[in-house]
């Protein structure tokens, strides 16, 4: 009696599975020039971009699925007295440019204090050019 019921629980499953296809001709077809990427849930090209382009700072949070990375605070070696965190955040699945949105916080050391400093206008939009510009190099090399 359990075999039975079990079969039974198969065959319905898999009756269902089969309800969900389509014929063959309902198959996607390829479109290699397509900017658009599902898998991820996000862009993949603008995902890697991102990825690539924060690879020196420390990452708190990477969500392919909701388009979000967001860094740890980064002091460059160099100045040591400053330090940056980012968040980009991919907001289609089109390479667009205005399917990525970074914000940026910066804070300096005084008197041993972290306190909270203006980020430059101009420094975000330098961080959304070069990840689009990685982006479109990475669609370009993957395409052609």
């Amino acid at each position: 009696m359990k075999r039975a019921g079990r079969v039974l629980l198969v065959v319905g499953a898999l009756g269902a599975l089969a309800a969900c296809g389509g014929g063959r001709d309902e198959r996607p077809q390829a479109d290699y020039s397509s900017a658009q990427v599902t898998s991820i849930g996000v862009n993949s090209y603008l995902w890697r971009a991102t990825l690539e382009t924060l690879v020196f700072m420390p990452l708190t949070q990477a969500d392919s699925a909701g388009g979000v990375v967001v860094t740890d605070w980064y002091a460059n070696p160099s100045n040591p007295n400053e330090r940056m965190k980012v968040s980009v955040t991919i907001l289609d699945q089109d390479l667009r440019a205005d399917a990525v949105r970074v914000a940026a916080s910066r804070q300096v050391l005084q008197g041993g204090v972290w306190v909270e400093a203006p980020v430059e206008a101009a420094t975000v939009q330098k961080l959304e050019d070069i990840i689009l510009t990685k982006a479109r190099d990475l669609r370009r090399s993957s395409v052609g």
